[in-house]
């Protein structure tokens, strides 16, 4: 039985939607570009009527009235032609971005640790733009190369040899532009991929700029930005270079076989094969053999734009390179909250991809660089609404075993249960419902403080925001804001401290609800008070909730049921805070080290 292939991402579907439009825009780009070819050659013909010994040149007035009419035609017909496309470019750009930004949002975690930032800024917003852009130009410059080609064609009927010199360097200028385009699209891919490490970098350094100020690393960075921008202009100037090669080449061929079809001209003038109008219409025209092959390379120039774009963005799509989660389709109602973990083995693996390959340039294929065997044989059972933590030197695991918890990793064998259902059997909304996660480093959105939380909860009353924003110590700080919580706080919450940003996060993750609460050392940026009450408002959620918590201090953890203490990717110890700091060593040296 054959095996049934797996339909490719296109820009077939996004064109399909708005086909009659691109009809109209067509039929219109015909219609104007017909006028282009209509006002040639009315204007040949009134050149001849010129040329001949009558008076008046009635019949050249009329071919020159007709010329306005056709001008004053195409002048509305070009208005509809942008107002088509300024409407619709735009709208067929949203579909595009939005459905990259959905494919986005369903990639896993792990994809994104694997890739630049850049990689997907540029290729949901940037990529879709240059393509539309791209097919708009191309059927308005292929309108043109027909009014030229037509125009070349009758000028090639005046006479044999200026055809035969026309139809020779037309196909030496295509023959040019053709090598050209080879060239153009392995240097257009090796160019965007160097400009999406750049837009991570810039990115990276706009976010980082305390940290940068702080840690003195402005030299630094700026080496690194060298290194990087030096990279990327190397590549363009590469780019460019090849191009102006060819199109020196070309042009100048252009140029001298076009001067020697005017000499040609002249020496058939003498030889009286050759009026002096046909040479007059020869001479006027000749900017269409120009366009004529101009317009064949700007259309091989927006085709490889458009492939390389096609390709970069519907990458996204390709789960070699950009693995998406997996959802099973049961449903967990009525969640208790219980978690475990039966002999869990997970690997970090680092991949490197290659470039798209010629046959199929939506693939790249992957190269395994480097594992790090972070559990082999792992197994706990956390019990209902408990509250336990995980804590260890870096490196242990703590963080690893949350991101599986949560789903945001997979593991390589084992099971992660919740309530004795397998993690991998359910589906999205069931997971996401039952656990909140709060990262270390949280991220904050550009909203006002009280949108920010609505996210968790679109339908919170005014008195569950209010609980919410006391038990994560926020209420003190927003009383102090002119406009309290219709306060905006700036891209990635730029305009709160890093202490403030965590207790928002915390009380976004409580306004939730969720039977299971994870912290991901969300204390570890806190100062001592708003720690204590941080630390209070956790202890008030016990018996309430499942909470799982990774701590960096152990002074926070010591209320908490049940300590699992790891190392090196084992659970080398258990029980509560006094057990574990009565008969564990390296435990008891942890906690004293952050005390003293």
């Amino acid at each position: 039985m054959k095996k049934d292939k797996v339909k490719k991402p296109s820009i077939r579907p996004y064109l399909a939607k708005y086909k009659w439009i691109i009809a109209l825009y067509i039929f219109l780009t015909i219609l104007a570009g017909g006028g282009d070819v209509l006002n040639s050659i009315l204007l040949a013909k009134a050149i001849e009527q010129i040329a001949l010994p009558i008076t008046p040149h009635t019949q050249a007035m009329i071919y020159l009235g007709i010329v306005i009419g056709i001008n004053l035609v195409q002048r509305a017909c070009y208005y509809t032609l942008h107002h088509i496309y300024f409407k619709y470019s735009s709208k067929m750009m949203s579909d595009l971005n939005l459905d990259l930004a959905k494919q986005a949002f369903k990639l896993n975690s792990k994809t994104y640790n694997d890739h630049d930032t850049g990689t997907f800024v540029l290729r949901i917003v940037e990529d879709p733009a240059r393509i539309v852009d791209c097919m708009a130009s191309i059927v308005d410059i292929l309108m043109d190369m027909i009014s030229s080609a037509v125009i070349v064609v009758y000028i090639a009927t005046l006479n044999i040899w200026i055809s035969l010199a026309l139809v020779l360097l037309i196909f030496i200028g295509f023959w040019i532009e053709f090598f050209r385009g080879r060239f153009r699209r392995k240097n257009r891919s090796e160019m965007r991929r160097k400009h999406d490490m750049i837009n991570s970098l810039t990115t990276e350094i706009v976010r980082s700029e305390k940290d940068i100020k702080s840690l003195g690393l402005e030299e630094k960075l700026s080496e690194v930005s060298k290194a990087n921008y030096n990279s990327y202009r190397k590549a363009r100037y590469k780019f460019d270079m090849t191009d102006l090669k060819f199109w020196w080449s070309r042009n100048f061929i252009l140029n001298i076989g076009m001067l020697t079809t005017l000499v040609l001209g002249i020496w058939l003038m003498d030889l009286g094969t050759l009026t002096l109008a046909t040479f007059m219409i020869v001479y006027s025209n000749k900017g269409s053999l120009f366009s004529l092959i101009h317009g064949g390379g700007q259309i091989i120039n927006w085709v490889v734009d458009i492939r390389v774009s096609h390709s970069r963005m519907f990458a996204l799509f390709d789960e070699s390179e950009f693995i998406t989660e997996k959802f099973g389709e049961e449903s967990l109602d009525n969640v208790i909250g219980e978690i475990e973990f039966k002999n869990v083995a997970f690997t970090y693996k680092e991949y490197e991809f290659t470039q798209p390959c010629k046959e199929n340039y939506y693939q790249r294929e992957q190269k395994l660089i480097s594992e790090n065997k972070i559990f082999e044989d792992i197994s706990f059972k956390v019990q209902p609404n408990t509250t336990v933590a995980f804590v260890g030197k870096s490196g242990s695991g703590k963080s690893t075993i949350l991101n599986i918890m949560s789903k945001m990793y997979d593991v390589d064998s084992g099971q992660v249960l919740i309530d004795g259902v397998d993690i991998k059997t359910l589906n999205k909304e069931s997971l996401r419902k039952a656990i909140s996660l709060v990262n270390q480093f949280p991220y904050i959105f550009d909203m006002t403080i009280r949108e920010n939380l609505l996210l968790a909860k679109s339908d919170a009353t005014e008195e569950e925001i209010n609980t919410a924003i006391e038990q994560a110590s926020l209420s003190e700080f927003i009383s102090t804001l002119p406009k309290g919580l219709d306060s905006r706080v700036g891209e990635s919450g730029i305009k709160l401290s890093g202490g403030q940003k965590q207790r928002l996060a915390i009380a976004r993750a409580l306004l939730r609800k969720s039977n299971i609460i994870i912290f991901d050392e969300s204390t570890s940026s806190l100062d001592n008070f708003a720690q204590e009450e941080v630390k209070k408002s956790i202890d008030s959620l016990k018996g309430k909730s499942t909470v799982v918590i990774v701590a960096h201090r152990l002074s926070t953890i010591k209320n908490v049921d049940h300590i699992y203490f790891l190392d090196e990717g084992n659970i080398v110890d258990e029980g509560n805070f006094e057990e574990l700091f009565k008969r564990n060593e390296k435990f008891k040296a942890m906690f004293l080290a952050e005390n003293i």
